[in-house]
């Protein structure tokens, strides 16, 4: 990563980041001072938090669905005891 190849001979795709990262890291007092940077260079590499987010996201529409398809057999119940 550090020499910023990638797979295809091409920049990395988290090179620019890393370079951010790496000269804060250079110029900081602590480590901590860079934490923001690192974050972002580490969800380049992981993807971590935008995967949290897709399955939230996708918890809440399954949860919509399932919601939906209960209000609908609802009425369908209530339709068809009004009928009796």
């Amino acid at each position: 990563m550090a020499s910023g190849w990638g797979i295809t001979g091409n920049k990395g795709r988290c090179y620019d980041f890393w370079i951010d990262f790496s000269e804060c890291m250079s110029r900081c007092r602590e480590p901590k001072d860079c934490a923001l940077v690192r974050e972002d260079y580490f969800e380049c590499l992981h993807h971590i938090k935008e995967f949290r987010r897709r399955n939230r996201v996708y918890k809440e529409e399954q949860r919509q669905i399932r919601a939906a398809a209960q209000n609908a057999e609802e009425a369908e119940g209530g339709k068809k005891s009004s009928h009796h």
